[in-house]
């Protein structure tokens, strides 16, 4: 059975929402660690601005694609919406949307090239890994010492 073809020009659309999204993120873990006050600044700082750095890493990866692809990545960076909300559990909700985003985001790639192309594929997987692991970090940071059970946000 010959492979199929991906839709490139859909492929593309989406990696490029999937870069300006990723730039998104880089802005908006910049501002939180920017909005970060109290005595547990330093390790949530740093955690904040390590968030910032991965989400570079990963639109470098989705530029990356649309290049191998032989199309031009896209110079939008995605929605950035003040809340105005500081506060640290605040901030880890907004991430954990943020979050599902992008991990929506990469399912739907991997919806696009399934059976298709492997290395998008693979590369559809890796993201997909990566962005349910950073949910339950954020998960875990958001529960009580001692709570087991997932937070669950309103």
């Amino acid at each position: 059975m010959a492979e199929q073809q991906i839709d490139k020009n859909a492929v593309v659309a989406l990696l490029n929402e999937i870069l300006e999204t990723e730039l998104a993120g880089v802005v908006r873990y910049t501002h939180y660690s920017l909005m970060v006050f109290g005595h547990s600044r330093i390790p949530i700082v740093s955690w904040l601005r390590g968030e910032a750095t991965t989400c570079l890493s990963h639109a470098n990866d989705a530029g990356e694609m649309v290049t191998h692809l032989g199309e031009h990545p896209s110079l939008k960076i995605g929605a950035l919406l003040e809340t105005q909300k500081h506060g640290i559990d605040d901030i880890l909700i907004e991430s954990l949307e943020a979050e599902r985003t992008g991990l929506a985001l990469y399912k739907k790639l991997l919806d696009l090239v399934r059976d298709r192309s492997v290395f998008i594929e693979e590369y559809a997987r890796k993201m997909i890994a990566e962005e349910e692991q950073h949910l339950g970090e954020v998960n875990k940071m958001l529960r009580k010492p001692g709570e087991i059970a997932r937070f669950k946000a309103v």
